[in-house]
């Protein structure tokens, strides 16, 4: 089976297709158009993620290097071990001005930016 992918109205609408498909090709026709779909607001918007450090008792110590491309988290749980984590693609990683111990991270495509807040959560 073929998905047929065509513009509409000079460009402006997408509309993606399969004729007699069964469950799983529909299913990844939806996946395809979700991705264009998040692809469109990614450049037009963006995505922003924000997370907070949350700490009881020891103070998570957190600095951005390499103008925001990774972050260095040191005395997590009081830990002498130095986490290190690569940001992916074109993401981008802030501090927040406002808040205190809170992180910003924005860029155009959904899944590297979710994927770079899950690696932050996955090692702190």
């Amino acid at each position: 089976q073929r998905v047929i992918i065509k513009k509409h109205n000079k460009g402006r609408k997408v509309s993606v297709s399969l004729w007699h498909g069964n469950r799983k090709q529909v299913a990844c026709v939806r996946t395809v158009a979700s991705h264009i779909t998040n692809m469109c607001v990614g450049v037009t918007k963006g995505y922003r993620f924000k997370m907070r450090l949350v700490y009881a008792h020891f103070p998570i110590n957190v600095a951005i290097e390499e103008d925001g491309k990774k972050v260095v988290i040191r005395n997590f749980l009081g830990e002498k071990i130095v986490r290190v984590v690569d940001m992916l693609g074109n993401v981008e990683i802030t501090r927040s001005k406002d808040v205190k111990d809170e992180l910003i991270l924005e860029g155009i495509d959904l899944d590297l930016v979710s994927q770079s807040a899950a690696n932050i959560q996955l090692d702190a």
